[in-house]
């Protein structure tokens, strides 16, 4: 058995028991080749749930901070994200994007499924923020359909994204997928990144249902 699989075995039934888990569209997700999963961050343990509710492993780029924290809860933490499917990625500085970008393209070049927050980081207030082109151009340069997803209601069981989180009900939704073949070699182009990068996050927010701001959260985390 895989730790993957191992992973979803022990945690996926107490998960969907804690949080009273609710997945519907999820038969929109292609059972083999590459794929990109693109959905709204509310809160940390968005990264949890995501991987425990598809049939498919879901590789995504995290904080590399995630996998090389000290003591007990450090090993456990890293043991969950890597076999879950996390790739640590530095993030910091000019050069992160691009670390990230060429990650996804080599996992979507795989035929495997990529997962990505196209706000880039946490919402800082539970509404849904401006797309960044990357999506956009992961999907432009591989093929990949985009299979547009919601996580609702983490944010009210893990507020702000820190302590543990209480009991609830989440509701992960899929979306039908997307595919942007009619834009092939366009990808360098940036009236059409920001109008796939749009489309997708249009779906987004009417999956779940949040109000739209158009600005980037990290722009409005640092106002």
């Amino acid at each position: 058995m895989s730790r993957f699989a191992l992973i979803k075995a022990v945690l996926g039934p107490v998960m969907r028991l804690m949080f009273r888990l609710r997945v519907e569209g999820q038969e929109h997700i292609p059972g083999d080749g590459p794929v990109i999963l693109a959905g709204n961050h509310l809160t940390f343990i968005d990264s949890m749930i995501l991987p425990l509710v598809c049939d498919r492993q879901v590789f995504f780029i995290g904080k590399d901070e995630y996998v090389t924290g000290k003591g007990l809860k450090g090993r456990l933490m890293a043991w969950f994200f890597t076999g879950s499917g996390m790739i640590p990625v530095d993030r910091d500085g000019g050069r992160g994007g691009v670390a990230a970008l060429m990650t996804g393209r080599r996992v979507l070049d795989e035929g495997k499924m990529f997962g990505i927050y196209p706000e880039g980081t946490r919402s800082p207030d539970g509404r849904l923020y401006r797309g960044r082109t990357g999506i956009a151009r992961l999907t432009l340069m591989t093929g990949a359909p985009v299979v547009p997803f919601a996580v609702i209601g983490t944010d009210k069981l893990q507020p702000g994204g820190a302590g543990l989180p209480r009991p609830g009900k989440v509701t992960v939704r899929f979306g039908e997928a997307m595919e942007f073949s009619r834009y092939e070699g366009m990808d360098r182009d940036r009236y059409i990144l920001r109008a796939v990068t749009d489309s997708v996050m249009t779906e987004v927010m009417r999956l779940s249902g949040q109000e739209y701001v158009d600005m980037y959260a990290s722009k409005a985390k640092a106002a």
